[in-house]
């Protein structure tokens, strides 16, 4: 049984049916007509009447960059202002996972945006621990054939993989200074969740490289990550040790994996008792929610269009596991989601398609997660690489995610070999304990007690302050 990397087996959060591009012929994508997305002024991009949005004092945007004229290869975004002082705030790129999940059906509307998708109402309600409190937030849809981003071209969605995301991403952000000037010379950071754990570093280091060109240089002082994939080795041990840990698996699945697993070596699943075991951990995963293994699960009816059988193929084997469809403390989220992203009203509002219906918008693309090209093994090189060059690097963990928990991140940053600078001790929110803290030369580690996958969307008063610490490089509360 042939498995791919860690990243490319169950990032992302939701599982979906979807069409990268409906072709007639090699140059017609999923509008036929040329796009001049990203030449417009920034004024054509706000969005002024999105259905159910709650009264705000700030503006936000949402449209296309086009980051290949060629073969009109076109990034969704949608940006909002800071709730105060947008002019004196810095500049946040939020990235979501997958590879082929959507930053603004998870990030923008489910965790860290000022809307949140509101299940009774059908649109929108106001979340008071958004994070364009303390910074403007950028949410983009990368690579193309997520979320509302696509291409022209056919052949775009055959070689996606980490390269390809990180240029088209860069390419992104310096289009869209154009259309946004007054950002540019404003401090910019990045953040993301998941396999965002390799996008995120992989853009980082690309800024880093070409900021030796003073025409291409782009203010970036650090990133933030949240359960994210490291190193694939480190990463399925701690998934391993993690399950048995918390009575996922049995003791005797737990001592075959660790007898028969080299999980840093090539041919890891040549090994048959290996591979069996790993099923045996997905197999039992299968039976709740791996990114919140303490919440109940989305009882899924036949108006979601979703069933049963498509929860069960989520975890078939280790070479098919799937992104997942739930998630959160209410397990439904996506599924939401997915109702309000596919409203003609709300497209149009976005400025997607030009007001033409784009159907079966998906939170995720599991074309993308299958057909994925290529996956860095590990970007602990790029982590110090981005430390010796002053970068500020924090990285947190929700402590009930089985998929990226928090025993994988701590394996890979163990393995960085960084000196203690600030030994694990627990940190504080509202006079509670919040999580536990371990800082580094060079990074910061932080727990969230009780969060999934998706932290904020768990802790969202706790996430708000644990960034607003980030952003002015202050260590976190260690008292009540």
């Amino acid at each position: 049984m042939k498995v791919l990397g860690f990243g490319l087996l169950a990032w992302g959060f939701a599982l979906f049916v979807f069409e990268p591009a409906i072709v007639i012929g090699e140059t017609h994508g999923r509008w036929s007509h040329e796009t001049t997305c990203g030449s417009h002024s920034e004024s054509e991009d706000v969005v002024t009447e999105i259905p159910g949005q709650p009264s705000v004092g700030f503006r936000h945007y949402a449209g296309y960059v086009t980051v290949n004229e060629k073969n009109g290869r076109a990034l969704f975004y949608w940006f909002f202002e800071a709730s105060t002082r947008p002019d004196e705030k810095p500049l946040v790129l939020w990235l979501s996972g997958g590879p082929g999940c959507s930053s603004v059906g998870y990030g923008a509307t489910q965790e860290i945006g000022p809307f949140i998708i509101d299940s009774g109402e059908g649109g929108l309600k106001f979340n008071p621990y958004s994070w364009n409190r303390e910074a403007n937030m950028l949410f983009l849809e990368s690579p193309v054939g997520v979320g509302f981003s696509y291409s022209n071209t056919t052949s775009d969605y055959k070689i996606l993989g980490d390269e390809f995301t990180a240029n088209d991403s860069y390419t992104f952000l310096h289009k869209w200074f154009n259309k946004f000037p007054s950002y540019r010379n404003q401090n910019f950071y990045i953040a993301g969740e998941s396999y965002a754990g390799k996008y995120v570093p992989e853009l980082a280091e690309l800024i880093c490289d070409m900021n030796k060109d003073p025409s291409l240089y782009i203010d970036l002082k650090g990133f933030l990550l949240g359960n994210p994939e490291t190193s694939d080795a480190h990463d399925w041990e701690g998934m391993v040790d993690y399950a048995w840990s918390h009575a996922i698996v049995s003791d005797e699945t737990h001592k075959i994996i660790k007898e028969s697993c080299n999980f840093g070596s090539n041919d890891t699943w040549s090994n048959e008792k290996c591979t069996k075991g790993v099923d045996e951990v997905l197999s039992q995963y299968g039976q709740i929610d791996i990114y919140s293994i303490y919440t109940s699960v989305c009882i899924i009816n036949n108006s979601t269009g979703l069933d049963n059988n498509r929860m069960q193929a989520m975890f078939t084997s280790s070479s098919k596991m799937m992104p997942r469809i739930l998630g959160g403390y209410d397990p439904c989220l996506d599924n939401y989601a997915e109702v309000f992203y596919n409203r003609a009203d709300v497209q149009k509002a976005l400025h997607v398609s030009d007001g033409h219906l784009l159907k079966n918008w998906s939170i995720c693309n599991n074309e993308i997660f299958h057909g994925w090209k290529d996956s860095k093994p590990s970007v602990l090189d790029i982590y110090k690489k981005l430390i010796a060059a002053g970068l500020r690097i924090w990285v947190y963990s929700g402590d009930t995610d089985g998929r990226v928990p928090v025993l994988s991140t701590r394996y890979s940053l163990g393995a960085l070999g960084l000196p203690i600078t600030g030994s694990w001790r627990p940190w504080y929110h509202k006079k509670q304990v919040s999580g536990w803290l371990q800082e580094y030369k060079g990074l910061t580690f932080a727990t969230f007690r009780g969060a999934g996958h998706a932290v904020p969307i768990f802790k969202p008063s706790e996430s708000l302050a644990f960034f607003s610490s980030f952003l002015a490089g202050e260590s976190l509360p260690l008292q009540p």
